[in-house]
């Protein structure tokens, strides 16, 4: 009898960052790490990107734009359901600095392949998963880049050894955070009261 392949679970054993990326929290390694052996196809987008790039002040989750195919969602819903990745709430539960537990969601590779905004939380550590570039009815500087616009400008950047991520090019990383800024994207997100919502991100 053929035993289903567990999907590699995210470490939490820090390597040793090269010179250039010292600043980078050793939750964001692990989560580039566990997306890179999981073999997911993506392109680095948000502040971690932002942060490699050599942006100062910069914190938060790991942002991703995933490649648009189906095996591509369908090793990215396998590595999250693993994971047991839920939704993200905005913020800690009042009057505590700790994160709040994520709420539980079933994810599949079509949901995620819808072009909404996940954020989502797995353990302790923090992923978004962007959406796909809004319609063409929106004015270009409303729309973000898609996977492949992303891939063909973004540089390719090894953080440790063995733990390399293509990383957006400038241009495009203030592309999405305009997007973000402006409210445009969809996105899925939990509100402190634990009611999954939909929100504009």
């Amino acid at each position: 009898m053929l035993l289903k392949r567990r999907s590699p679970a995210i470490s939490t054993e820090a390597p040793e960052l090269l010179a250039g990326f010292e600043q980078l929290e050793p939750s964001a390694v692990a989560v580039v790490r566990w997306l890179n052996v999981n073999k997911i196809d993506y392109v680095l987008v948000g502040p971690v990107a932002r942060a490699i790039r050599g942006e100062a002040g910069t914190a938060g989750p790991v942002a991703i734009v995933p490649a648009p195919y189906g095996r591509n969602w369908e090793r990215l819903c396998t590595a999250l359901t693993a994971e047991r990745a839920g939704l993200r709430a905005d913020t800690a539960a009042h009057g505590t600095h700790a994160a709040p537990a994520a709420i539980p969601v079933k994810l599949t590779a079509e949901k995620l392949s819808r072009g909404r905004r996940w954020l989502l939380r797995c353990g302790n550590h923090d992923l978004d998963i962007e959406g796909l570039p809004l319609p063409e009815a929106q004015t270009p500087d409303q729309a973000a880049p898609g996977y492949q616009e992303l891939l063909y400008e973004a540089g390719r950047f090894e953080i440790a050894e063995g733990i390399s991520v293509e990383v957006a090019a400038p241009e495009d990383l203030e592309h999405y955070s305009h997007v973000r800024r402006t409210g445009q994207a969809p996105e899925f997100r939990v509100m402190r009261t634990g009611a999954a919502e939909h929100h504009p991100a």
